[in-house]
């Protein structure tokens, strides 16, 4: 059995930040999941790990790890919330890029250099679209 905290990792952290996303209207990874046998009925889908080795352009394969609590969202949040680690079943699969941000309506990616700004207020003078 293996306890880690939950987060993004990568080699050398350079920049940290935060993400956010709003699910598709009609378009689920919770029915893939399903649909392909690899969410069991009762599991609620508690979180999801992308990454990628080599960011390019075309047909390169996205890591997705998806994270399984048995449960439903209210048992999930109070064991979440219960201070100790929440078990889960960890899933890993492939898929490609277009796939995987198809599941989402929007996201939002906001990084900085080790996380400096990350959750700080800014002030900034609006420019033109793609001016300088």
């Amino acid at each position: 059995m293996v306890t880690e905290e939950f987060s993004a990792a990568v080699q050398y952290g350079d920049f940290r930040g935060t993400a956010q996303v709003d699910l598709h209207d009609t378009k689920d990874l919770h029915s893939r999941l399903m649909q392909d046998g690899l969410m069991r009925k009762g599991e609620f889908l508690v979180g999801i790990d992308v990454g990628s080795s080599v960011v390019g352009i075309g047909e390169d394969l996205l890591s997705v790890t998806v994270f399984l609590h048995e449960g439903d969202y209210d048992r999930t949040q109070a064991e979440a919330n219960a201070g100790k680690p929440l078990p889960v079943r960890r899933v890993e699969l492939e898929m490609l890029p277009k796939e995987f941000f198809g599941y989402f309506k929007r996201i939002s990616i906001a990084i900085s250099p080790r996380g400096m700004i990350d959750g700080r207020e800014i002030t900034y003078e609006e420019t033109p679209h793609g001016g300088a």
